[in-house]
């Protein structure tokens, strides 16, 4: 058999034992306050892990990818929506790069 096949397929079965064992091994609610606001945040770090290594990487300069995500922080942290953070991200990252360059 193919070696790649044979990685491709042996990933395949890692990716399927991981999302159906815990389907299958806890049945019953999780009451413990501590495990739910552990599993409550999974989805967000792990967003955060895919995405920061990609902001850092998007613009020319890391000083501008730097700006814009410090930019982002504060206008999300201050409520805004997420096309207003997007948007003052884009103009930020704009602004910086049009004075490096």
């Amino acid at each position: 058999m193919n070696q790649t096949i044979c990685y491709i397929l042996i990933m395949a079965l890692v990716t399927y034992f991981i999302r159906v064992l815990p389907l299958t091994l806890v049945r019953k609610e999780i009451k413990n306050i501590y495990i739910r606001s552990f599993l409550h945040y999974v989805p967000y770090v792990t967003l955060a892990v895919m995405i920061f290594p990609g902001i850092l990487d998007s613009t020319s300069s890391p000083w501008s990818a730097l700006v814009g995500f410090i930019v982002a922080i504060i206008a999300a942290y201050s409520g805004r929506s997420v096309v207003t953070v997007a948007l003052l991200t884009c103009g930020a990252v704009f602004i910086t790069e049009w004075f490096l360059y």
